[in-house]
């Protein structure tokens, strides 16, 4: 006993200082409410902003939607952003050194307002809804609202309805209609399509390749395939008899496609036993043809970014303006805060967060105003070459960079260039683009990696189809340029470059 009770109480004291230890870790890590709603806006993408914005507006009373003319009124000590360049609020929140939460700066001075035919980015994006356009008689257009989409399989079953079948049949041309994937393809077993019990008695294979031939015919050729060489060849099977070089490209297809998806020409002249230029002709003819016929009737891709900020020379400098699009407003609903202010303190309570809330968020978009204009500042500052010359003059770029100048922690500067755009003369940008790690010379200096990849674009753009550069000889040339970079690097930036090797590249 007398042994055991020393242990005992060692334990409980370790047990207290552990205790202690997270509790120390956790005052240490924790976020204000203020801060975490700061960094959740400041790493939103400008359409997810705007929808969180008008999310606020729909719930807190005391916001309203602000114009350009009332954005720029003072409320409680706050700016708000109307003009080019964003001013800080003059109320600051000061943060640990150890919290990885945005830090308010000082606002950077103000930039040239006055540039010369600035896109009109607010005429051109109206948001997530339709365009309001006048009816003349007051009513509503349905049409602007909804619009009617017709997909493979609708489309499919649209054309089955002009063939008289029997009903067994149409069914059976129904599931493998409804077997079929977004690229056309019926990668189903045909057996396996209908279940036990639909029907009676159950299909025979040479049943189902019958409805198979009849959905193959439907529409567009290619469809319902169950391979890459049985949608080349419907499509062949479907062109005119006299079409040149279809016999020689049926058989290509049929018999020799990986041959031919290696590039092996020599082989293919051998093994069919055909001519240089009838080779030459099949295969342009196979080119032609659609591997995916089914995404020609997907849904095209509505997704779209709407850019930050807008970057344009003016007087032989790059300026960097705000988008208006990008900047919904929000101020403080001035009559709302007055009846607040002027109420009873018994009455104020049920009201004192929300009122709180509205301030913070007010701060907080102002707050993120101003960072992202700051670090796209500092972006085309060090990346001028890059807006003069294009891809190949990018220079090397860190994340350090940016935050050692602007005097923020660099998980601020993380998430003020993700999901954030610019739109410049060479298009569109995510922040993200600019950033690339540092390659080194042989004379010494530096360049970066996107230069570097500009550069082996370059040469495969430029090489002769009929003999392709290999990655050794990329990195050759590269490095007759002063660019030393070892093959394996050659073939990791080819591939990010979608290129596939030299052998995939001969052309007959």
């Amino acid at each position: 006993m007398d042994v055991s009770v020393p242990c005992i109480q060692s334990r409980r004291q370790q047990l207290a200082h552990q205790a202690t230890y997270e509790l120390r870790a956790r005052q240490q890590t924790s976020l204000t409410p203020r801060l975490q709603q700061s960094v959740k806006l400041l790493q939103m993408s400008a359409l997810e902003f705007t929808r969180e914005i008008e999310q606020a507006l729909a719930t807190n009373p005391f916001l309203e939607e602000g114009d350009e003319e009332t954005a720029a009124t003072p409320v409680d000590g706050a700016s708000s952003p109307a003009s080019a360049s964003d001013s800080v609020m003059s109320e600051s929140i000061s943060a640990a050194p150890d919290m990885q939460a945005p830090a308010i700066t000082e606002a950077p001075p103000e930039v040239v307002t006055e540039l010369p035919e600035l896109p009109d980015f607010q005429s051109e994006y109206s948001g997530d809804y339709p365009a309001a356009r006048a009816t003349g008689d007051g009513d509503s257009d349905v049409g602007q609202w909804a619009r009617s989409t017709e997909d493979l399989r609708d489309r499919l079953r649209t054309e089955l309805c002009s063939y008289r079948l029997a009903p067994r049949d149409r069914l059976m041309a129904e599931y493998i209609i409804e077997g079929l994937d977004e690229e056309g393809y019926l990668r189903t077993e045909l057996t396996e399509l209908a279940g036990d019990g639909v029907f009676d008695p159950p299909p025979e294979r040479e049943e189902w390749e019958v409805a198979l031939k009849l959905v193959q015919q439907l529409d567009t050729p290619g469809l319902a395939a169950r391979n890459l060489a049985e949608c080349l060849k419907l499509q062949l099977q479907a062109m005119d008899e006299d079409t040149p070089a279809r016999e020689l490209a049926l058989h290509i297809v049929e018999n020799e496609l990986e041959r031919l998806g290696k590039h092996d020409f020599s082989g293919l002249v051998r093994v069919c036993q055909c001519s240089d230029d009838e080779l030459r002709k099949a295969c342009a003819l196979i080119r032609r043809l659609d591997p995916r016929p089914g995404l020609r009737y997907a849904e095209p891709d509505s997704s779209y970014v709407v850019p930050d900020v807008v970057v344009q020379k003016f007087n032989g400098q790059w300026i960097v303006t705000p988008n208006r699009a990008a900047m919904p407003r929000a101020r403080l609903h001035r009559a709302y805060a007055d009846l607040f202010r002027n109420a009873r303190y018994s009455d104020r309570s049920p009201m004192a967060q929300e009122l709180q809330e509205a301030r913070w968020l007010i701060r907080n978009v102002e707050q993120r105003y101003s960072t992202i204009q700051r670090v796209a500042e500092a972006i085309v500052l060090r990346q001028q070459t890059f807006f003069e010359y294009g891809e190949i003059a990018l220079r090397p770029l860190m994340l350090r960079e940016i935050a050692d100048e602007l005097e923020i922690h660099e998980s601020t500067v993380s998430r003020a260039t993700s999901n954030k755009y610019m739109a410049t003369p060479r298009g569109i940008f995510e922040f993200k683009h600019f950033f690339s790690r540092e390659l080194y010379t042989d004379t010494g200096g530096s360049c970066s990696a996107a230069a570097v990849r500009a550069l082996i674009k370059e040469m495969i753009d430029g090489e002769d189809a009929s003999s392709p550069l290999s990655d050794v000889d990329l990195a050759h040339m590269l490095g007759q340029q002063g660019v030393v970079v070892a093959r394996r690097t050659v073939s990791k930036y080819r591939g990010q470059l979608k290129y596939p090797p030299a052998e995939m590249r001969r052309q007959y």
